[in-house]
């Protein structure tokens, strides 16, 4: 659509009663019990926006703009007053982009999306998952080939005439993507994964935004200063070492101390110099101490920088929590990702993660509760491959990884040492993400000759697993795509390719992608299960963070060994595969003494 030549929308002046005319009066008759809508809001994250407007749009080619909230320009007066019946109303359809950003925005107005809606960015990132941009004027670009000309200034500089055209631009494209999409989607085989998994789940993500999580900014202040401390004099031990003091976060001058100063053997050259990433240290520090000590500092600076430091300012003054967004249409696998902050990378293992992980707290007489699936992805693994040794494994529950040294080194599991069974679970996860031999003696610090005798000797035990791999790249060589045991699908591009690093790289996402993808559906699956549970439990307990393969809830005292039983049951039953699911659950004041 050009901007100023068609569907340019009506701007309401201060008159409710065309509103009503035109979205409630007529509703019915002119739209067939749907509508498409676009809020404008002040910001890309809703949880710090305000609504400017809202553009509507019936079955005929008209778009409406109601100015709600412009600087100094004719508003309509109690417009999300006359407009909330009909975004609450359950018989109405309502179609939009990105509808989770809708929701929390209309929710800080008191206003409850009800009814069935339609999201076409979720559709979009169903049939391509690859595509890195789903925003609407990318799907706009890729599926109509229609430029929205948006204006890029700030939302302040435009007119309000600006606003209600980009605005019905939007509304327009939603509008003319909304069919063409969700065809796409029954004719791809999506429509369960959309319909039943996707859409569910925007709701949930929307409450768990809106509720966030408590966060104790003492106890980060404290975490702070001990760090503060500890990088002061592990910098002061690497001057030390060095004989002089430089900036240890410089690459350039830690280049020069490692390789002209120290005289250590570089082991890869980049565009810009020798490198000092932390995989070359981990090999320096074979040799040196320097290394070793950079990467403790390295370690630390940044659990300090992006962790403890980050977090205090995105705690909501008002609330004292942290409200995360999440996002469904990013990883290509199906998994959720967040942002402001990204709580997926709050190191899981380890002293420091687990005393960040004690600044995330309950109210007070309430216990935050974690329900964390143990080893998802190798008991879909052992669904999917149907290999009897895993089966059992999994069935008479043993220690995936004793069980796995046990075969591997031929000694009875009661015998297995702890460095064998880190070598199993190497071997475990590594044959999940398609390790090399050369990637699995990087990783044990073996030979690749020794690492190919690992890899060799798994599937000839796990020989359902090797047939399983076989079949993944077939399959993904003959239809162009991964798929999980829900539907969801990825087109594996270079599968076959000429490209021998391409291919190779794409053998090891048709396997994954089954795998990872199927892992994503289930928790998913889950969250939906326990939410209705929590709904017809009446109980005050919520959701509040999902973390890859764990669930967090927080929960009165009075109700967690009520909750615990129904959080267990409903993760455990979300799917039925050749394996049980096992869930680990305990609860604590916070979530590192729960994890």
């Amino acid at each position: 659509m050009k901007r100023g030549t068609t569907n340019i929308p009506s701007l309401f002046d201060n008159n409710p009663e065309k509103i009503k005319e035109a979205f409630v009066v007529n509703i019915n008759a002119s739209f067939k019990d749907s509508f498409y809508f676009y809020l404008n809001l002040t910001d890309i994250n809703p949880h710090k926006a305000d609504i400017l407007g809202i553009c509507l749009c019936r079955d005929s080619k008209d778009c409406f703009y109601v100015p709600i909230n412009h600087v100094g320009e004719r508003n309509v007066k109690n417009a999300l007053e006359i407009l909330k019946p009909i975004f609450e109303s359950p018989e109405i359809t309502k179609i939009s982009h990105d509808i989770k950003s809708q929701m929390i925005a209309l929710r800080k107005k008191d206003i409850y999306l009800k009814g069935t809606v339609r999201d076409i960015m979720i559709g979009s990132y169903l049939i391509d998952p690859n595509k890195s941009n789903h925003q609407i004027d990318s799907i706009a670009l890729t599926y109509l080939n229609k430029n929205l000309n948006q204006k890029k200034e700030s939302w302040d500089k435009k007119s309000l005439q600006e606003h209600a055209e980009d605005s019905a631009q939007k509304v327009s494209a939603i509008k003319e993507l909304d069919a063409l999409i969700f065809k796409k989607l029954v004719d791809e085989g999506l429509n369960y994964v959309y319909q039943d998994v996707e859409m569910p789940l925007i709701e949930i993500l929307a409450n768990m935004e809106l509720i966030g999580i408590l966060i104790d900014l003492r106890k980060l202040s404290e975490l702070s200063s001990q760090l503060d401390e500890m990088l002061q004099r592990l910098q002061y031990h690497i001057f030390e070492i060095v004989g002089e003091d430089f900036n240890i976060n410089s690459t350039r001058q830690l280049a020069n101390i490692l390789f002209e100063k120290l005289k250590l053997k570089p082991i890869r050259k980049t565009k810009t110099g020798f490198s000092t990433d932390n995989e070359t240290l981990q090999q320096l520090a074979v040799n040196h101490e320097l290394p070793k000590e950079i990467l403790n500092y390295r370690m630390l600076f940044k659990l300090k920088s992006t962790y403890i430091d980050a977090l205090p300012p995105l705690v909501d003054s008002k609330t004292g929590r942290l409200h995360t967004t999440f996002h469904q249409a990013v990883t290509a696998t199906g998994r959720l990702s967040s942002s402001d902050p990204n709580l997926q990378n709050i190191p899981a293992r380890g002293e420091w993660g687990s005393r960040i992980r004690q600044a995330f707290v309950a109210e007070k007489d309430a216990m935050i509760i974690s329900a964390d699936y143990s080893q998802i992805e190798l008991r879909i693994l052992a669904h999917l491959s149907g290999d009897e040794r895993l089966i059992n494994a999994f069935k008479n529950d043993r220690d995936i990884h004793n069980a796995t040294a046990s075969l591997l080194f031929n000694i009875p599991e009661e015998k297995i040492m702890k460095e064998m069974r880190r070598i199993a679970k190497v071997v475990n996860f590594g044959i999940i993400y398609g390790m090399s031999p050369f990637g699995l003696s990087e990783a044990l610090k073996i030979t690749p000759s020794e690492a190919s005798e690992y890899i060799n000797n798994y599937f000839r035990l796990y020989y359902g697993v090797k047939d399983f791999i076989d079949k993944c790249i077939k399959i993904a060589r003959q239809k162009g795509y991964a798929e999980t045991i829900f539907g969801r699908k990825r087109a594996i591009v270079d599968i076959n390719s000429s490209n021998s690093l391409a291919r190779q790289q794409a053998e090891r996402l048709a396997v994954n992608t089954p795998i990872q993808g199927s892992s994503a559906d289930l928790i998913k699956i889950a969250m939906i299960n326990v939410s209705n549970a929590l709904k017809t439990s009446n109980l005050k307990t919520k959701m509040i963070l999902q973390i890859h393969d764990e669930l967090l809830f927080e929960s009165p005292i009075d109700e967690v060994l009520t909750i615990k039983e129904i959080i267990k049951k409903e993760m455990q039953s979300a799917v039925i595969l050749k394996v049980p699911l096992k869930v680990d659950i305990n609860s604590a004041k916070n979530w590192g003494d729960a994890h």
